[in-house]
């Protein structure tokens, strides 16, 4: 009697270190999903392969700024995202609207409390901070009762997106060396970072009308003019895959002019790949998976270009 009912206690515990173990996988899941971490890493992972093509430097500092940076505007967009999000099944959430005001005020102590801090440490990245998070602030909120949103404005919620991206890693990127050309890497020059800033520029733009896709049902709910929502989707698939073409064509075209060196122009491969993706989802729509999918697929990419600078394989330099 007594060896069965410890039998039976061995397996409650050890149901009960299962539950408690999927319980804590779930929950880093969901905050996985809610701060959208796959931008979180894919920005952050951007930064450090310009840094070390612009400057022959991985700024793993900035990096990690720039990861901080994305994780609060995020979060803090998530909490008035949340009829659109329900709308369009974003996992995570049912969590952000139980949680939704403790998130906000941790959200925003953190972001004064980086700003301080941050000031302290690098005060030339403290104006790019400002108008990033301001930017970030607009972009779904109403200024006055009746205004429309940035978000709700017909195109130029896409381009503020990529504005958020380019502040962030250009921005941040050429304040920490003081815009200084002397500091840039060696046969790297302003032309070089005009390709690299408008290629990038383009190839964002087609990831915020992905993203768009994803979002037709809660944008046509909200009254958010996107160009799936205005145009339709095999449109704005069509402009996508424009996007891709010009900004991977644009690399292709200034490295066979002799502009910008081998290790900017393979940077062309992810918006090929990004078009492969979409053009074979013609036949379907773009899920939210898809997105996040699509998106680590990049970070993914981004990786590799690491692992080829680290190994010094042909055509680093």
């Amino acid at each position: 009697m007594k060896m069965e009912q410890v039998q039976s206690n061995s397996s409650s515990r050890k149901a009960s270190l299962s539950t408690r173990f999927f319980e804590r996988v779930r929950n880093v899941v969901i905050m996985i999903s809610v701060a959208r971490m796959h931008i979180v890493v894919i920005a952050s992972l951007g930064l450090s392969v310009f840094g070390w093509i612009l400057t022959d430097r991985f700024l793993w500092e900035l990096a990690g700024l720039v990861a901080l940076d994305w994780f609060l505007v995020n979060l803090l967009n998530r909490v008035v995202d949340l009829e659109e999000d329900q709308i369009n099944r974003i996992p995570g959430t049912r969590w952000v609207k139980q949680f939704r005001h403790p998130i906000w005020c941790v959200g925003v102590l953190l972001l004064l409390i980086s700003l301080v801090v941050v000031h302290l440490l690098a005060p030339w990245c403290t104006l790019w901070r400002l108008g990033f998070h301001g930017l970030g602030f607009l972009y779904n909120r109403r200024l006055r009762p009746g205004w429309p949103r940035i978000k709700e404005l017909y195109l130029l919620k896409n381009i503020a997106s990529a504005t958020g991206f380019m502040i962030t890693l250009f921005g941040y990127l050429l304040a920490s060396i003081g815009y200084a050309s002397t500091s840039l890497a060696s046969g790297i020059d302003w032309v070089v970072v005009s390709f690299l800033a408008t290629y990038f520029f383009l190839f964002e733009l087609s990831y915020e009308v992905t993203y768009d896709l994803r979002d037709v049902p809660g944008d046509q709910e909200a009254g958010v003019r996107t160009l799936p929502v205005v145009h339709g989707p095999e449109w704005a698939k069509n402009i996508v895959l424009s996007l891709c073409a010009t900004s991977s064509g644009l690399l292709w075209g200034g490295f066979v002019a002799g502009w910008i060196p081998w290790r900017v122009a393979v940077l062309a491969v992810g918006p090929m790949v990004h078009g492969v993706l979409i053009f074979r989802s013609r036949r379907r729509g773009v899920s939210a998976l898809d997105c996040v999918r699509w998106t680590w697929a990049g970070s993914g990419l981004l990786l590799l270009f690491h692992f080829w600078v680290f190994l010094k394989l042909p055509g680093v330099r």
